[in-house]
């Protein structure tokens, strides 16, 4: 069936629109593809099928992870592709090519050269931000992730209601370095709510927004405006090479030719139920991302043979979710970065039992979640709860909730352990005894059960305040009444596995030969990664090298006739 539709469209068919490259997705990996393949002199079509542009970065954090950034020895900080490279290799854990960990981070910080020399976006290195691991060799303290900063939405144009704005974010224009100088976390009532209301009414936007606004004004300077609305149903195939699309427009069908190929960008597939449940390695039911991820990007490779890698891993993160507010018509699942990692707080199972370091980084803690007993044939943590007490909620934040607001109706409350338990389903002498324990942890200053606090990493979303005076930012006695709980969800930023491809991007055949003309990169590719989360933007960062390889060898092929 697939060859004879191949013939008809290149028998019976007029292309609608004929271009070098196409590029499907307007994250930050097809925005790096278009610019690459421009500047090699390609003429670019970007297709988005929603009606904003940025995909999943742009409601993402916007931060980019690159070792060996030139923004490094800014802030005092040493690196070496050695050390690069064994960090990477520990946490990929056996799931990636060596030779494309080391082509990644050789061409990252070239990445990042192009970027800050075609667009609006200079780069700062953030000092205090660690890597995920950063006790580990190779690992750093800082400086290897890099804050896009804040962007003027009004240098767009007519375009700036397409800019896609982040449901979390949409309304805290903060750099990254200003939101962690701040104490965006441990002190969200010292915030500057006057001025960040005023760059809100200036059209300032920051993390993703920011990173995608630069991408695009840079796209439109070109003359490339991205075709909005445009969903990409099937890739045309010509004498065994990727020669097209077969899109959507406006209810029309569009023929589009690409005479050097076509880029998959279009994310994961974390939103689409039945691939979730058939490839990723556990429950995956509350997505960070734009519900457009769907994998059609993971189904148009399949349909052409391409040998997959990385399928059972996502860039994991525990989700929380208030009732009835919604993204896209869809129910807001909001990543946890802070409040489990905050004083005065612990996940507990249905056994009312801790089972992880709560401010360990969120891809890696959430494998916990899906620890599988044999015996019951079941995940005895899940569900899996956040407690937190009135301590917690007279210093922090919580989703919305600010201290001195009205507590919310979506925490479930009790004036006792045992109350509190009986409500969540959780067993109550399980829970007492937890707290108990942990309480005792809290005083003494350390966590020999998980070690919380133990890492540089954990710090970064704990209160500093505490180390100030000799204690562990990340612990704190639950034991003030009112206590509250929150259901913690299994969530992911995206999916990551997906086509496997060369150190050029290619998509490549089960037997190692790349699919002529086509090219993956960012969130719907196997990820160079592995397993691992090296540090805050290590999604973005591959995605935005990847899309840079491709477009820099979509624009040096051979063009079709």
């Amino acid at each position: 069936m697939f060859h004879s539709r191949r013939m008809w469209f290149r028998k019976s068919r007029a292309w609608s629109l004929e271009v070098d490259l196409v590029v499907i997705g307007s994250g930050a990996a097809g925005a790096t593809a278009a610019l690459a393949a421009h500047a090699g002199k390609a003429r670019v079509a970007v297709l988005e099928k929603s009606a904003k542009f940025g995909g999943t970065t742009a409601v993402s954090g916007g931060v980019v992870w690159v070792p060996n950034n030139k923004h490094m020895p800014e802030v005092g900080i040493p690196d070496s592709m050695d050390e690069a490279v064994s960090y990477v290799t520990r946490l990929a854990d056996g799931r990636s090519d060596p030779a494309l960990i080391r082509r990644y981070l050789e061409v990252a910080p070239q990445m990042i050269e192009f970027i800050e020399g075609a667009t609006p976006i200079v780069f700062k290195a953030l000092a205090r931000y660690p890597d995920y691991h950063p006790e580990f060799p190779g690992g750093k303290p800082g400086g290897r992730s890099l804050d896009p900063g804040l962007y003027d939405t009004n240098q767009l144009g007519a375009w700036k209601d397409k800019l896609r704005k982040s449901p979390v974010f949409g309304m805290t224009a903060m750099s990254v370095t200003e939101a962690t100088d701040w104490g965006v976390f441990s002190k969200p009532s010292a915030l500057p709510f006057a001025l960040l209301g005023k760059r809100f009414k200036q059209g300032l936007v920051c993390y993703g927004g920011a990173l995608c606004g630069g991408l695009l004004e840079a796209l439109l300077a070109r003359g490339i405006e991205p075709m909005l609305s445009t969903p990409v149903h099937e890739l045309i195939v010509e004498d065994d090479r990727v020669a097209g699309v077969r899109a959507e427009q406006g209810g029309k069908e569009l023929l589009i030719k690409a005479r050097k190929g076509v880029v998959l960008a279009s994310g994961g597939f974390e939103w689409n139920a039945e691939l979730a449940a058939r490839f990723l390695g556990g429950p995956l039911t509350h997505p960070n991302s734009p519900p457009g991820n769907d994998g059609d990007g993971l189904r148009m490779a399949m349909s052409l043979g391409a040998d997959l890698g990385n399928m059972t891993e996502a860039w994991w993160c525990p989700s929380l979710d208030i009732p009835g507010e919604e993204y896209d018509q869809r129910q807001l699942h909001r990543g946890d970065f802070a409040t489990r990692s905050l004083p005065h707080s612990v996940i507990v199972n249905r056994q009312g039992q801790r089972f992880v370091n709560e401010a360990h980084n969120y891809n890696d803690m959430m494998k916990a979640f899906f620890a599988f007993d044999p015996v019951s044939y079941d995940r005895p943590n899940l569900p899996a709860w956040i407690v937190i007490d009135a301590q917690y909620l007279e210093r922090y934040a919580l989703l919305t909730y600010v201290p001195g607001m009205p507590i919310p109706d979506w925490l479930i409350k009790a004036d006792t352990v045992e109350a509190l338990a009986e409500k969540i389903g959780v067993d109550a002498r399980g829970l007492v005894a937890t707290l108990a324990r942990f309480n005792r942890f809290a005083v003494e200053g350390a966590d020999p059960d998980f070690r919380r606090g133990e890492s540089l990493y954990d710090h970064f979303y704990g209160d500093p305040s505490r180390v100030e005076h000799g204690g562990n930012p990340n612990l704190g006695t639950i034991e003030k009444a009112p206590f509250y709980a929150i259901q913690v969800h299994p969530g992911a930023i995206g999916t990551k596995g997906g086509p496997r491809t060369d150190g050029d991007a290619r998509v490549l055949r089960p037997g190692g030969e790349p699919i002529a003309g086509l090219y993956a990169a960012g969130n719907v590719a196997a990820g160079v990664t592995g397993a691992g989360y090296p540090g805050a933007g290590a999604t973005i960062g591959a995605a935005m090298t990847f899309g840079y390889l491709a477009g820099r060898h979509a624009a040096a092929a051979p063009a079709t006739k």
